[in-house]
């Protein structure tokens, strides 16, 4: 027995001259709603880091010294593409749950782990300078 077969949400088929239409329905709310958190959490976290790049700017950056500006800039961009990523995640979960397909893979999880890594690396730099 397939997952089609144990949900009720199931995306239903139709056939017409060969031609395979998949028909979107709604999913179970609870389902939409943990997505929506999903996307929430990456969004805080983006802001956590958008608040960092500031904080790295503003505040520690007033030293004349370059690479505070350099871990600025690095907090921002990541912050950026990582609410980006949350976003279009967000849509392709939402879209694959409507159509009962399987969860696409999460490569916002790689971007979150290689960004951090690069910040963590230029904090380093940082402190040992």
């Amino acid at each position: 027995m397939d997952r089609r077969d144990r949900t009720s949400s199931a995306a239903e088929e139709t056939e017409t001259e060969g031609v395979i239409a998949v028909i979107d329905q709604e999913p179970d709310y609870r389902f939409t709603l943990a997505n929506e958190r999903t996307f929430l959490a990456w969004v805080r976290t983006a802001l956590a880091l958008l608040a960092a790049g500031v904080a790295a700017g503003e505040l520690i950056g007033d030293t004349g010294e370059f690479h505070h500006e350099v871990l600025a800039v690095a907090c921002v961009v990541v912050a950026t593409v990582l609410s980006l990523g949350a976003f279009y995640r967000w849509r392709r979960v939402q879209m694959a749950m409507r159509r009962d397909d399987p969860l696409p893979p999460a490569a916002i999880v790689q971007v979150t782990v290689g960004g951090l890594c690069a910040i963590a690396l230029a904090c380093l730099v940082i402190v040992i300078a």
